[in-house]
């Protein structure tokens, strides 16, 4: 059977960057194909050269589709063929009903009106084709980031789709809504749909994919066959990855743990809307200097809510307990005040929250505490200079200079620009909310390095993971949460995957469930 495409010698440029270099892949009809490599090899770029983002005539190379040539100038020229792609960040309009988004720029009219009924019918057909109960008319903004993306499945079926491509498309969802999603895939396959994938899940490339093509440094490695006679390891892609061993996928670390730093007593947090449901209830926990701390928990088990409300009451409502900070009590209620005591959090999600995607790295890094490099009120821009640049060298920030705005670089060196702007605060303690969520398994380990150095530099390091392995790695002592409640304390020498579950998974009434 002849493959449903065929990229042959794709070469795209930027000015001062080859993003590109004589890529090629080839994909079978009928079988989900993986994309994997670092950030920055140029995954999502090739994807956009395929879709039409980047029409033909702006890169090299041939693209063959269904056996005939594929010079997309739009992405719509694309989609007349099949092809459909969902970004990683979901292009959806959230205050549109489902329906309204399925068939938007497509819509389903006679002599010129929509017809509501034709719409609603046809989109509730597409909705049980994803396994999604929602009613049509419900609005997107009224729904969970993983029926958001069941939705845009549902929107790409709608045009007839022959290849899905799909960008991260795990990144923001829990291990429900991921499995909910692969089992999709796998139905689609038994229909006859091709997809693409792109992810920094290996577990599920191993779990969903049947081949797998490996891009390095902008350039297609090898395709590995997934389904062979031998399975093909996560250590395996990782090596053609980074095109070198990782022996171990955590640095060596020797701890020097020091005095407490940071208590968090009896703390309880009620939701800022529902005052009467409680999202942290009367937790307790220390760090001290030198320690990496790890929080595991569930979704909704109430970390994140636990940390955002220490960070200056950023989070909740009738928030209670009490604040140490060595050894001494302390009110914090804003985030001003959390700065100023050597609190700093890096949050989960750093496109929305963590940077300013349109300003540059400088900017970026100077934010959090601007008095630094100002005088009577005043940037001083030299200073501003110098210490982006500092911290831009000691994180190995990939990019020619601080002035390169942060939304052109990738995950990975996203996340450095986070840690070095909370570094420029001076923070005693840092709270590392998801630090590598999105992020490739070579620029994990130099987050992990990061985060070692903080460690022996005296500070007091809390990391919350969705990822055991990560906290197991990484740190010197885990807390596990469940309902908002610390349900255990652990050991890094006695913590396993098994016995964090069993902590995670534990009822109010102290019962696993």
């Amino acid at each position: 059977m002849s493959p449903i495409l065929d990229m042959r010698g794709i070469t795209k440029t930027f000015p001062g960057v080859k993003a590109l270099q004589d890529v090629t892949m080839t994909v079978a009809r009928g079988e989900v194909h993986a994309v994997c490599g670092e950030n920055g090899a140029g995954k999502s770029t090739l994807m956009k050269v395929l879709s039409g983002v980047y029409p033909h005539g702006s890169y090299a190379g041939e693209i063959v589709f269904e056996g005939q040539p594929g010079r997309f100038r739009t992405i719509r020229d694309s989609e007349e063929r099949g092809i459909v792609i969902i970004h990683q960040e979901l292009a959806l309009s959230p205050y549109l009903s489902i329906a309204e988004n399925i068939f938007l720029g497509n819509e389903r009219s006679r002599r010129g009106v929509i017809s509501w009924t034709e719409t609603n019918k046809q989109a509730a057909e597409l909705l049980a084709r994803v396994g999604l109960a929602e009613p049509p008319d419900t609005r997107i903004i009224d729904l969970g980031v993983g029926k958001q993306q069941l939705v845009e499945i549902a929107k790409a079926l709608s045009k007839r789709v022959k290849l899905l491509i799909l960008d991260e498309p795990t990144a923001a969802l829990n291990d429900e809504d991921s499995a909910h999603l692969l089992d999709l895939l796998r139905q689609l396959r038994d229909q006859g749909i091709t997809s693409i994938i792109i992810s920094h899940k290996l577990n599920e490339i191993a779990a969903i994919a049947d081949t797998t093509t490996i891009i390095r440094d902008g350039r297609s490695v090898e395709t590995l066959d997934m389904r062979g006679a031998e399975p093909v390891s996560e250590d395996r892609i990782i090596r053609a990855m980074v095109g070198r061993d990782l022996a171990h996928r955590f640095p060596e670390h020797e701890p020097r743990i020091g005095e407490e730093i940071l208590r968090v007593e009896n703390w309880t947090v009620h939701h800022p809307i529902d005052r009467t449901r409680t999202v942290v209830d009367d937790a307790t926990l220390t760090v001290r200097a030198g320690e990496i701390v790890g929080l595991a928990g569930l979704m909704g088990a109430g970390r994140t809510e636990l940390a955002m409300s220490v960070f200056g009451h950023s989070y909740g409502s009738g928030i209670s307990g009490q604040l140490h900070l060595h050894g001494k009590p302390v009110t914090i209620r804003t985030v001003d005040a959390a700065i100023a005591h050597g609190i700093a959090y890096a949050t989960e999600d750093r496109k929305h929250y963590g940077l300013n995607l349109i300003e540059d790295i400088k900017r970026n890094t100077s934010a959090a505490k601007l008095r630094r490099i100002s005088r009577f009120g005043v940037i001083d821009a030299a200073k501003e200079i110098t210490a982006a640049d500092r911290y831009r060298r000691e994180m190995k920030t990939k990019a020619e200079s601080v002035d390169v705005p942060v939304g052109k670089l990738s995950g990975g060196n996203q996340q450095k620009v986070v840690l070095s702007r909370w570094l420029f605060a001076e923070p005693d303690v840092l709270i590392l909310d998801e630090p590598t969520r999105g992020i490739d398994v070579g620029a994990k380990y130099e987050i992990y390095e990061i985060i070692n150095r903080l460690a022996d530099a005296g500070k007091a390091v809390l990391v919350i993971s969705s990822e055991l392995p990560e906290l197991l790695g990484i740190c010197d002592r885990i807390y596990a949460m469940s309902q908002g409640r610390i349900t255990g304390e652990i050991p890094r020498a006695q913590a396993t995957q098994e016995g964090l579950m069993r902590f995670m998974t534990m009822e109010k009434s102290g019962a696993a469930r």
